[in-house]
């Protein structure tokens, strides 16, 4: 609005709130609190929270102004049977699309620092997922746990350091889109089949790759659409009937 101070518009939700310091006094795990916190609504999203084991506690700043999230985490990986990292979050079902500018606040730090678009089961560090992971490197892939404990596996797109990046679930099927040079998305990977139960867990995270430091990434222009499975499946058929029929 008009007038109103810059400043105030730039909101930031540490995971450290009111709710865990009353955690604390109850004697009550503060990682397991940190892990389920949801607080007020960042953006588009309903909380926050570190994922698995971190010895520095992440935290997520929303510029509602420039609509933009600014995600610091720290965690030794998302990869192998477990993940250590900052996650921003919506609980959803269906069919959903996740498309974001990402980019590092710095540069250096560990070559496989990652900011991603994920979509998972749980908040438990073994949960099964899939996301669209842009390396410290400029190295982007879709990686994915087809089940709880299982390792993680990955499809590497021949593409470096793209700007924007869509993860897209059509049922039990995740895929990455990347933005090609005339500005339309194209899928860059084959698919990845994981089986997920509704709702499931949809956002951005950050992971620095190495525990000992906090890494931040930034996630701009950041849409989440979703429809219900099979409304998404029928429009399929119907497509593809349609251009039976027109040969």
């Amino acid at each position: 609005m008009e007038g109103t101070n810059v400043e105030k518009r730039k909101i930031v939700w540490p995971v450290a709130g009111c709710a865990l310091v009353l955690a604390v006094a109850a004697g009550s795990n503060i990682r397991a609190q940190n892990k389920r916190a949801t607080g007020n609504a960042i953006g588009i999203f309903e909380g926050h929270g570190d994922v698995g084991k971190v010895s520095h506690a992440g935290a997520v700043e929303y510029d509602a102004a420039k609509q933009t999230y600014t995600i610091a985490g720290s965690g030794e990986n998302i990869w192998f049977d477990k993940d250590a990292f900052q996650f921003v979050w919506k609980k959803m079902s269906g069919d959903v699309t996740l498309t974001a500018d990402v980019s590092f606040l710095a540069k250096g730090g560990d070559e496989h620092k990652k900011a991603v678009l994920m979509i998972r089961q749980s908040l438990d560090a073994d949960s099964s997922y899939a996301d669209v992971a842009l390396h410290g490197n400029g190295m982007a892939a879709l990686q994915y746990r087809d089940d709880s404990g299982a390792q993680t596996q990955e499809i590497q797109a021949s593409v470096s350091m793209p700007k924007r990046v869509r993860l897209v679930k059509r049922g039990d099927h995740f895929s990455m889109w990347l933005v090609d040079e005339n500005g339309r998305f194209q899928p860059a990977t084959g698919s990845a089949r994981v089986v997920l139960k509704e709702p499931f867990y949809v956002g951005i995270g950050m992971c620095s790759h190495n525990d000992n430091v906090i890494e931040k990434a930034i996630f701009s222009k950041v849409e989440l659409k979703s429809e219900p499975e099979m409304a998404s499946r029928e429009s399929t058929v119907r497509s593809m009937v349609k251009k039976e029929w027109a040969r």
